[in-house]
Formats: C-alpha cells, structure tokens, sequence
C-alpha cells in the first residue's frame, strides 16, 4: 500500500472566492503529483480547501469571538471545488481523504469533516471531528459521534481531525477497530508536541499513523508518515512549500515488523486477562509495608 501525506498552504476566509478556487487548484496538483509517483491513496491536512477563523466568521467580530455566521461561507464555490477533487480522483484512480466543513440543515452547525474519497470517484464515507476544542463547540461546529474506518486493498483506515491528537482514547479505539493506519489531519495544535505524540500513538498502538498539517508549520512539524514502531518514515519537506512525502506502508523494516507481529498481539492479550491465571496469595504481596 502506497501511501501519499500532503503539506498545503491553509486559507482562513470562506468568503474570498479566488482563494477557495487557489486551495482546490493546489489540492489537484498535489493529487497528481501523488498519482504519478504510485499512490494508492493521498491524506490532505485540515483545513485543505479552507479553515474558517474564528474572528472571520464571528458575528461579534473582527475583534471578539462570537457565534459563526454560516452565510458568510461561499458554499456553491466550496461545493464546485469539492467536486472537482471527487472527479480527478477517480480519474487518476486514486482514493483521496480532504478535510472540510460539512453543511448540516439550518439552524444546526456544521461538522468540521474528513471527506473519504474513492477511486471510483466517490464520497464513501466522512469522518466528523468528535472532541472540538472550546471555540469549536461553542460558536462554530456541531461534534461528531462515531469513529469511522475503510478498506482500501485490504489496509483498514482510521481517520481523526483537529485537536484530537491530545486524546489517547480515540487512538486505542481505532487500535480495537482493527485499524493498520490512522489519518490525522490537523491545522497544528502546537505542531511540534502533536508530532511527538503522533509517534506516541503510533507506537502504543502498533500502528501507521499519517500526520498531515499546514506547510506553514513544516520549518517545525512537516507533514510524514510514522511506522508502528514510532519512527518517522518519510517527511515533506521543512520549507513551507505544498508537497506530498509517499510511503510504502509495508516498508519491511525489523521494527515496524516487531511491533505489527509482536508488540500489538501482546497488547490485546494482556488486556484480555492473560494475568489472572499467574496471579498468587502470598502474605508478603498483601503485606504492602513489608519489609525487603
């Protein structure tokens, strides 16, 4: 499985239509350039077409954080983008994972969403950020409930958005899902200490993880792919430029292997009770002041 992390350039304003169509355009060649080096499947970053501020879209604003204003967004240029990505992955038969606000019925908030898109061209399935930071919650997204997972040639996928790198639980919940990879799109929550435990994840749980941000953070945290083992595979590149790192996610290295083969089998059966049966009573274990 050959696997594409993208860096792009992250807009903040819905509401300028030049922009939106320069993220899509980005997006495309970046797919392409994927495409052509063999790609199975390509990860972009939150925020990728656009990531909404909270003061441009705030109704208290430019100045004060307030309630969003959803009408600001120019959907119907969103959309176009959108789908014109749909398009070219199925034309390039590539499966491509983008993140964008997902428009719900009035008065609802959006949900801040991962989009999975086939190599047929089609939405498959979307991921919707389920643990908001306090901004998000409370003046811009509706949260979402369930994790999400896809096949793609045999390799399960998990995906995660946003600020939900500080969050162990949902990477040990792909981890029981069965999951050889996790996608995690971010705009960069202090990128720096996500990549750290982005190689936390990845090794506490065994697993790939695709760690995917901004090229504005690349001179500190650029976007790569970490072995289950915890080491960084491949990076893009630390000079703020949109660029794609590719990735065999077999890459047959002695530790990724270790810890597919090893590491993740013995984790599960541990919890599983494998303890009980050498547990003792013993008046010295009981006695927890005893002596040496």
């Amino acid at each position: 499985m050959r696997l594409a992390v993208a860096q792009t350039p992250v807009r903040e304003d819905p509401r300028d239509v030049d922009a939106l169509r320069e993220s899509g355009r980005q997006v495309r060649a970046l797919m392409r350039e994927a495409g052509a080096r063999g790609a199975r499947i390509v990860h972009f970053p939150e925020g990728a077409i656009c990531f909404p501020h909270k003061l441009v879209m705030s109704v208290d604003g430019p100045d004060a954080v307030g309630p969003a204003d959803w009408d600001r967004c120019q959907w119907p240029v969103l959309r176009a983008e959108l789908a014109a990505i749909t398009e070219l992955a199925g034309e390039l038969r590539l499966w491509t994972v983008i993140a964008s606000v997902h428009r719900l019925t009035e008065p609802n908030r959006p949900h801040n969403s991962l989009y999975v898109i086939s190599d047929r061209g089609e939405v498959v399935t979307r991921y919707d950020e389920r643990l908001l930071s306090n901004t998000k919650v409370s003046y811009m997204y509706s949260p979402g409930i369930s994790p999400v997972t896809f096949d793609v040639d045999g390799v399960r996928f998990g995906c995660l958005l946003g600020m939900e790198i500080h969050y162990p639980e949902l990477f040990a919940e792909y981890e029981s899902l069965d999951v050889d990879c996790v996608l995690f799109s971010t705009t960069g929550v202090s990128p720096g200490n996500a990549a750290a435990q982005a190689q936390g994840h990845a090794a506490a749980n065994s697993y790939w993880v695709s760690f995917s941000v901004p090229s504005q953070h690349s001179a500190t945290a650029p976007s790569g792919v970490i072995a289950p083992g915890g080491d960084w595979l491949e990076r893009c590149p630390a000079d703020g430029s949109p660029s794609v790192a590719v990735v065999d996610l077999d890459d047959g290295s002695e530790a990724a292997a270790e810890a597919v083969a090893y590491a993740r089998p013995w984790r599960r059966k541990s919890r599983a009770g494998v303890y009980a049966g050498h547990q003792v009573t013993d008046p010295r274990s009981e006695d927890r002041s005893a002596a040496f």
